[in-house]
């Protein structure tokens, strides 16, 4: 097949994508195709263009810009599972136009790629995950206004994130309610305003059957976004203006001395236990802060989270009486059923009781069988959709029996000249004079 191979000085054909390397995934999915379904859209065709552009940005990484002509050979005039969009494509509308599609993904992914930072590897992607988070920690989230549940939004989507290896990440609302604990009503309005406040940025609108919305999660561009959460207590809870840091997070933020950690804090957050008829939000992060050796005083607390003293001093009476705490000469201290060595560790049976004693115990199971009622509904409206559109009739065919041969392909209506019938509801008349060999062969006879 022509375009396939080249030839080397020593007479040994190289692929394409042997002479411009692409990393492993990207080879695999050229020569393999979707097999582990990672760029499934909502057809066929959506799904063969996800997996395209995917392959233009793998081509076009530092140190393997891929020329538009590598990008055509490797997909369109080679047989490789990952190119069969680009050549169905092509013989849908021709060379010309599937070339020029190709060149225009491949010229948008470049973009892309320059205007991101390099990440060569998934600790290089973790890493940047790992920027954002420390940011997130910095910020004292206020409790009044949907700061600590916009800091739970942030906490769950750094966890999705870490998986995917990147800050895209895809979640549906219901999802993200699961993991934080709370209401679909009250995760969409807390997406809400961190879209506003510039730490999200939708990609794609989730839509259709099991698909999440796509979100780009980042640090706003400006200062003052977000000021509304970042503010702290109010006056008189937080440290004098001369012991604060900069963007207004007090100076115990800077130093790292005491904190919210945001890994523990998505480790307890969605338990029955800190529902908010339980502890509450305001419970997990300041269980979210102690430590088993350290102690922590209560003003200590409140700068910290930026909560009153008397939520503070309430929720850590309770949290002593459920046995999550331990306080000692005014300063408290991590149960020793929930440490392990470096962080929180939460103990299912210990929490559990805790919930128990709240009277939480199953709403967080009652919350997710709510939503795979919700989904079900949703699966079967779609389906009853699809059939009140589907029309009532046989599908017209365009072409009629006989123009082509059914078993070598040939035209045999000159009629039909310059036009691509194999399929005989939808044909296509060819803008390219010339078409490939294979597409001839499939009915694309021209004048």
């Amino acid at each position: 097949m022509t375009g396939m191979v080249r030839a080397t000085g020593s007479g040994r054909a190289v692929a394409v994508w042997e002479r411009r390397g692409l990393s492993a995934r990207m080879r695999r999915l050229l020569l393999e195709g979707d097999t582990e379904g990672r760029y499934a859209g909502h057809n066929e065709s959506d799904a063969g263009f996800r997996m395209t552009m995917a392959l233009a940005v793998g081509c076009s990484q530092p140190g393997r810009a891929w020329s538009p002509a590598d990008f055509f050979e490797a997909l369109i005039y080679t047989p490789t599972p990952g190119g069969v969009w680009a050549r169905r494509l092509r013989e849908r509308k021709g060379s010309s136009y599937a070339e020029a599609k190709l060149t225009a993904m491949l010229e948008k992914a470049r973009t892309l790629v320059a205007g991101s930072p390099e990440i060569r590897s998934r600790d290089d992607a973790l890493e940047v995950v790992g920027a954002v988070r420390r940011r997130v920690e910095s910020v004292c989230w206020r409790a009044r206004g949907g700061g600590d549940t916009d800091f739970k939004n942030l906490v769950a989507r750094l966890e999705l994130c870490e998986r995917e290896g990147g800050l895209d990440h895809t979640v549906s609302v219901r999802r993200l309610a699961e993991l934080m604990g709370c209401a679909k009503a009250t995760a969409e309005a807390s997406t809400a305003r961190l879209l506003k406040a510039g730490w999200l940025v939708m990609k794609a609108s989730g839509s259709g059957k099991d698909h999440g919305t796509r979100w780009l999660l980042k640090v706003p561009d400006s200062p003052d976004a977000g000021r509304r959460s970042e503010g702290g207590a109010r006056l008189g809870q937080l440290p004098t203006s001369g012991e604060r840091g900069e963007d207004t997070v007090p100076a115990v933020h800077i130093d790292g001395s005491v904190r919210t950690d945001t890994r523990d804090l998505g480790a307890v957050m969605g338990h029955d236990a800190f529902h908010r008829f339980g502890h509450g939000t305001s419970g997990a992060r300041l269980l979210a802060c102690l430590d088993a050796v350290d102690g922590i005083s209560g003003t200590e607390l409140q700068t910290a989270t930026g909560l009153h003293r008397t939520t503070v001093a309430r929720r850590m009476s309770a949290l002593v009486s459920d046995g999550l705490v331990a306080e000692l000469d005014g300063l408290y201290y991590l149960a020793a059923a929930l440490a392990v060595p470096g962080r929180l560790h939460p103990d299912p049976e210990v929490l559990a009781q805790s919930a128990e004693q709240r009277g939480t115990s199953g709403l967080a199971a009652r919350r997710r069988e709510r939503h795979a009622r919700d989904r079900s509904h949703y699966l079967n409206w779609l389906k009853e959709r699809a059939e009140r559109r589907r029309p009532a009739g046989p599908r017209l065919a365009l072409v009629p029996e006989g123009v082509l041969d059914p078993d070598t392909g040939e035209l045999l209506d000159p009629r039909w000249a310059g036009w691509h019938v194999a399929d005989r509801h939808h044909p296509v008349w060819f803008d390219d004079p010339s078409p490939a060999p294979e597409a001839a062969g499939a009915g694309a006879a021209c004048a």
